[in-house]
């Protein structure tokens, strides 16, 4: 068993601030703009929420292109939560993660697009959330760049 700790102190108005013990740096968040006295320009549980998701998909994806000795060049990932209201409720009601690999010629894109949606599916966070996941990878080959993906 893996335990995660994280701390939260209230520090006045809407803002509250992340620690934990294991880790150098706090995280300040807030409530955000969208909402009743909420705050710009401060990470909000939303910003939290979908940024685990995006941050696994990334960790997830570089454990199994190791395993599966996928090369790469690069890998940027874009997350959207999309929050609606329904039944007089604010609710999280779709997640869309927009990976962007950058692989060398030498590598088959149909087998690095299963290893992305093998990353999301065995994503412990993405497993965790009842809204729908929709993955939109994008494939890129680069015929003149030396791989860095399988130097782990």
């Amino acid at each position: 068993m893996y335990t995660y700790e994280v701390n939260l102190k209230w520090k006045g108005k809407r803002k509250g601030l992340l620690s934990s013990p294991v880790l150098p740096q706090n995280i300040e968040v807030a409530t955000p703009p969208e909402f009743p006295k909420g705050i710009e320009e401060i990470w909000s549980p939303e910003h939290l929420f979908i940024a685990s998701i995006n941050s696994c998909l990334l960790t997830t994806f570089l454990s199994i292109a190791e395993n599966s000795k996928l090369q790469f060049i690069s890998f940027d990932s874009k997350s959207i939560c999309n929050v609606d209201m329904i039944d007089g409720k604010y609710t999280i009601t779709e997640i869309i993660l927009q990976p962007k690999l950058v692989i060398p010629y030498s590598q088959k894109p149909e087998r690095a697009r299963h290893i992305l949606e093998m990353s999301e599916k065995a994503c412990i966070i993405s497993g965790a959330i009842k809204a729908n996941i929709r993955l939109e990878p994008e494939i890129i080959i680069e015929h003149n760049l030396v791989p860095v993906g399988n130097s782990f």
